[in-house]
């Protein structure tokens, strides 16, 4: 076990009788330093490590302890060092002064010897149990980043299970749902500059949004093999079969909802991620038919998001666009299929696009560049 450090304890005043008599009685169990100077105090405190104590005469010849005493507790390396002020016995508005503005402590003058070693061990010993719950908050927040670290990882990682699963027989999918979670998150930060958008679409909302995007299709799970795999033109009635992936989606998130006993922003989203991706800027998507504002702005994003990977991936009835033309067919879209808004933010940020759809193997873009 290693020797403990003695405390030290900074004396301020002139050499009067009482600060030799204090300096006497303090020494042998701390380690005591002495200041007659301002400057001198000053430096001494804000060295480190700084004092665990400052004793401070209240009337200390040219010196104005209390501009001085203001002066450490304005400054940060020294504002948590506590202040006990020596007052004569007599100096009764001293005494009330000193403890209004946040002196720790008052001790009497003349000094009686066993009060000042009381008082500075008290203090000294709130100092180290101070010192120790920081030390136990400290450690505590760390435990608890690390913890919500791993509940968050252990989130996203049984939604994009759960996002798998529900177009497993595609070996693309991952990056699929990568690539669609990027497109969303991106064309929602640009989004945002917009008025209309900048409430909605925070940091924390948009990070809500990414992690939601890839259930989009969760509700493909309960599509049969047959239609979802389909390389043709579906039927009219196979399509309307298509179309409940939409209501499966919904109701799957709901269903979640009702099992957590509430909803929060992440299930809202993905509920309105999953159910509205398919309607239309003008009413004629599915499964509502709504159009323009009705469609959650979730959705909006997620509609442009998914049509551009669509058109830039290889499908089993025809090769990948390139990046420019999805482009082009996404602007010439703008009013009726998307959201005028979402379009004009893609238009801006589609290197972005162009730069995700690379990183996770788009077929259409890799060809073209």
């Amino acid at each position: 076990m290693g020797i403990e450090r003695k405390a030290s304890i900074l004396i301020v005043g002139s050499s009067s009788d009482e600060l030799v008599q204090a300096e006497v009685l303090l020494q042998e169990h701390q380690h005591v330093m002495l200041a007659c100077q301002v400057d001198d105090a000053l430096r001494i405190a804000m060295q480190a490590p700084g004092p665990d104590l400052i004793l401070l005469d209240a009337q200390c010849g040219a010196m104005d302890s209390f501009a001085l005493f203001a002066e450490l507790k304005s400054n940060f390396l020294t504002a948590d060092i506590p202040v006990l002020f020596l007052v004569d016995e007599d100096a009764r508005e001293n005494q009330r002064r000193a403890l209004r503005e946040g002196a720790a402590d008052v001790v009497g003058k003349p000094i009686a010897a066993e009060i000042l070693r009381v008082r500075v061990e008290t203090q000294l010993q709130l100092g180290r149990a101070r010192a120790m719950l920081k030390d136990q908050h400290r450690a505590l927040e760390h435990l608890v980043a690390e913890r919500t670290r791993e509940v968050t990882h252990m989130q996203d990682a049984t939604v994009m299970a759960m996002a798998s699963l529900a177009e497993s027989r595609d070996k693309e999918i991952a990056n699929h749902l990568r690539r669609t979670q990027h497109y969303v998150a991106v064309l929602a930060r640009e989004l945002r500059f917009h008025a209309r958008y900048t409430a909605e679409l925070s940091d924390a909302n948009i990070e809500l949004l990414y992690k939601a995007a890839p259930l989009h299709d969760i509700g493909k799970v309960a599509v049969p093999d047959a239609i979802l795999l389909k390389p043709g033109r579906l039927t009219d009635d196979e399509f309307e079969i298509m179309k409940k992936h939409t209501v499966y989606g919904r109701d799957a998130v709901a269903d979640v909802e009702k099992a957590l006993g509430h909803s929060n922003q992440f299930t809202r989203y993905a509920g309105e991620i999953a159910y509205s991706h398919q309607e239309k800027w003008d009413g004629s998507g599915y499964p509502q038919g709504l159009a323009g504002a009705a469609i959650p702005l979730s959705a909006r994003l997620m509609a442009v998001a998914d049509v551009y990977d669509a058109l830039v991936t290889t499908r089993p009835y025809r090769p990948a666009f390139t990046h420019e033309t999805a482009l082009e067919l996404i602007r010439q879209g703008s009013g009726e299929h998307f959201d005028p808004d979402v379009v004009d933010a893609m238009l801006v940020i589609e290197e972005k696009f162009k730069h995700i759809a690379l990183e996770f193997g788009a077929h259409g873009v890799a060809h073209s560049a």
